[in-house]
């Protein structure tokens, strides 16, 4: 099934919704417009947004969330292990909802301490600004009936009269379990998607990262064993998300430190995605519309399967000529017009065209990972490859010591990292450490066979053997005179 026959048909709405978000979809066909007029690769650093102004809440009959609909709000998923000393993520969603004094909500439904995570984001939040309160709504929290609170008409009031929502992290199966049983949206939620609509900052770390997309991971802990599988199981692995990124977006978290790239891509594949973005711990992405901003302490990886392949003669899962971006921190994108606009650090440093006359590479020998599924390596295989000499890279994912229960135990895959011609990068070291953007590598994967064992000790030749000792030729015998 493709994403869109996954939406719901919209409800009906009043002309003075209609007339609402015609004239905000108009804004962003026309900013889309003018980017379309942009270089496909780069442009002049961008200036920030401007504060989104939250308009007054309508009649809740005037103000049906559309699914689907990509509305004039900012949706930032945080890829995880947000620290609260991260002084860019925090300013800047107070920003992103009106500045000082905006009033934020903190939804801890994901949270197995849903108390003390909540008063710790709540803490964060106004240390830079904002007005923020708990939302009581969250399965563990004592005293409180999570799905009753999730139709109750003062907490619903709340949140029609708040500029930001942010969702803590947990397990995300508690978010659609309390706001969406069954796929039926609770009056809370119509709530949130109403302050989206307007203008609003939907925000969420973890699992409030994960229900951003119209499809999450519910319970896929093992990433090896989504990829040896080749597919996602529906209800248990994966199910339904909340959809603020719209419907052609897929997105995951804790993404290079827990080498997630192998689950996404068999889900993508499964779920008719072409385009799916995975973020970093302690990293977020706003995004508004196709516009995509990094902020915070790394980047994202942005998967695009839309000329990928397969080969259904292999046994087990493959795909060639998937496209990998690594957007760092700073870093722009619309995944609308393809024009990506690096931070101004990175324009300020080095641009990296491996297909230039003068290209003259930092790197010399092919990258060969063995863990490509491990803390951050496809990203610093991205970035060692397009600085390198060599056109290729590449990673093995295999399990260095199998599960009893593997049927597979021998599976492994080859991650084949390939340049193409419109392959190319910048860095800079202005961050303090090696930072690369790293646009349009091709990625191959390959099932293989592993060799068991893997290794074995190193066998210590015997010591050569010793000469014999050296012998005095016989004493001729004694002659007897005569």
């Amino acid at each position: 099934m493709t994403p869109s026959a996954r939406a719901p048909a919209a409800p009906s709405l009043s002309w003075l919704v209609r007339l609402r978000l015609a004239l905000a979809a108009l804004s962003l066909s026309v900013a889309t417009a003018a980017c379309a007029q942009a270089p496909v690769v780069a442009k002049p650093a961008a200036k920030a947004p401007p504060a989104a102004v939250v308009t007054q809440p309508a009649p809740p009959e005037e103000r049906d969330p559309v699914p689907g609909w990509m509305g004039p709000g900012y949706a930032v998923p945080i890829g995880g292990a947000l620290k609260y000393d991260n002084a860019e993520v925090w300013s800047r969603l107070v920003q992103l909802s009106g500045g000082e004094g905006t009033r934020w909500l903190v939804i801890p439904t994901a949270a197995a301490n849903p108390q003390a995570t909540g008063a710790r984001i709540v803490d964060a939040l106004q240390r830079y600004g904002a007005k923020a309160e708990l939302l009581p709504v969250a399965p563990r929290l004592a005293g409180r009936d999570a799905a009753a609170d999730a139709r109750d008409p003062a907490l619903v009031a709340k949140v029609r009269q708040a500029h930001g929502v942010f969702f803590a992290g947990g397990a995300q199966a508690r978010i659609t379990d309390t706001l969406l049983p069954d796929g039926q949206r609770t009056p809370l939620l119509n709530a949130i998607w109403e302050l989206y609509l307007s203008g609003g900052v939907v925000a969420g770390t973890s699992a409030g990262a994960a229900v951003m997309s119209e499809t999450m991971f519910r319970d896929a802990a093992d990433v090896l064993a989504v990829l040896k599988a080749g597919k996602v199981i529906e209800g248990q692995e994966i199910d339904r998300g909340l959809g603020f990124v719209g419907s052609e977006l897929f997105v995951d978290q804790h993404f290079l430190k827990r080498g997630r790239i192998g689950r996404m891509l068999p889900l993508m594949l499964q779920k008719g995605y072409k385009l799916g973005i995975g973020v970093e711990e302690n990293t977020g992405a706003i995004i508004r519309g196709s516009e995509i901003e990094i902020i915070g302490a790394k980047g994202v990886v942005l998967v695009d399967l839309s000329d990928a392949k397969q080969d259904p003669d292999l046994p087990a899962f493959n795909l060639r000529d998937a496209r990998l971006t690594y957007l760092d921190r700073g870093d722009k994108h619309d995944y609308k017009t393809g024009v990506t606009t690096p931070a101004p650090e990175k324009l300020a440093g080095s641009l990296i065209d491996p297909n230039a006359a003068d290209f003259r590479p930092y790197f010399r020998r092919m990258p060969f990972v063995p863990d490509i599924l491990g803390d951050s390596a496809i990203a610093n295989a991205m970035g060692n490859l397009i600085d390198n000499r060599e056109n290729e890279a590449l990673g093995l994912a295999f399990s260095g010591i199998p599960r009893a229960d593997d049927p597979q135990p021998d599976l492994g895959f080859e991650f084949r990292l390939k340049r193409g011609p419109d392959s190319r990068g910048w860095y800079t070291g202005a961050f303090g450490d090696e930072a690369y953007t790293v646009l349009n590598l091709r990625l191959d994967v390959t099932p293989v066979t592993m060799r068991r064992p893997l290794y074995g000790p190193v066998v210590v030749p015997p010591p050569p053997a010793a000469d014999p000792p050296a012998t005095r030729p016989a004493a001729p015998a004694a002659r007897t005179l005569r």
